[in-house]
C-alpha cells in the first residue's frame, strides 16, 4: 500500500492535533498503508526561523516528504490561520514539493469560528505545492478530543464520523482498500 507521512504542525509537547494524528495513523495502518510521523516541533528552531533547507534535520524532513505517496497536514488554528511553525517548514520546502501526492488537510482549535482556516488559510499554501489531489479537509474541536492515560483518543461521534470518513476518503485516494463502517474508528 502506500507510504503516508503524517505532519503536525503543533508547537505543544501536549498536542492534541498530534493525537488527532497518531488516531488517523492507526485507522491508515490498518487500511494496510504504512504511517510515518513528523512533528515539526521537533525540528532544531535556528533552522526554521533561519530558513536553512540544507540543515540536515530540515533535508531529512524534506527527503520523508519526497519519499510520502500522500501527507495528512495537521495543525492547530491561531488567529484563523494555521500555526506559524507549520508555515516555517513549509516554506523551507521546495516548490512542488506535494507534485503527485495526495493530501489531507486537518486543524484543530477551540471555536468553530476557525472552521474556515481550512479552506482560506491552509488549502491555499498546499495547492501551491502541486499536489496531485487535496481531499476533503476536516476540523476537530479541541475540547471534543480527549486524550486517554494510554495515549489512545476519544472523540464524539459528532466528530469520530465525519473525520473517519474524510480518512478513509483520503485512504482511498492513494488505493487503499475501503472498510465497512465509516464509523469505527
Amino acid at each position: 500500500m502506500a507510504h503516508v507521512l503524517s505532519v503536525s504542525g503543533s508547537p505543544s509537547a501536549t498536542s492534541r492535533t498530534t493525537a488527532l494524528l497518531r488516531h488517523l495513523g492507526t485507522r491508515l495502518t490498518a487500511h494496510g498503508h504504512r504511517v510515518t510521523a513528523l512533528e515539526v516541533r521537533s525540528l532544531p528552531a535556528e533552522a526554521l526561523l533561519g530558513a536553512d533547507p540544507l540543515h540536515p534535520a530540515i533535508a531529512a524532513a524534506a527527503e520523508l516528504l519526497a519519499a510520502a505517496d500522500g501527507v495528512v497536514v495537521g495543525t492547530p488554528v491561531y488567529k484563523a490561520a494555521y500555526s506559524g511553525l507549520l508555515k516555517c517548514l513549509l516554506d523551507l520546502l521546495p516548490q512542488y514539493a506535494l507534485a503527485g501526492k495526495v493530501v489531507l488537510p486537518l486543524a484543530t482549535g477551540g471555536s468553530t469560528a476557525h472552521v474556515l482556516a481550512l479552506d482560506y488559510a491552509l488549502r491555499p499554501v498546499l495547492s501551491s505545492m502541486a499536489p496531485a489531489q487535496i481531499t476533503p479537509g476536516w476540523f476537530v474541536l479541541d475540547r471534543e478530543i480527549s486524550v486517554r492515560e494510554d495515549g489512545t483518543v476519544a472523540l464524539p461521534e459528532r466528530a469520530a464520523g465525519p473525520l473517519a470518513q474524510v480518512t478513509d476518503r483520503f485512504s482511498l485516494a492513494l488505493g487503499g482498500r475501503p472498510v465497512l463502517s465509516a464509523a469505527s474508528a
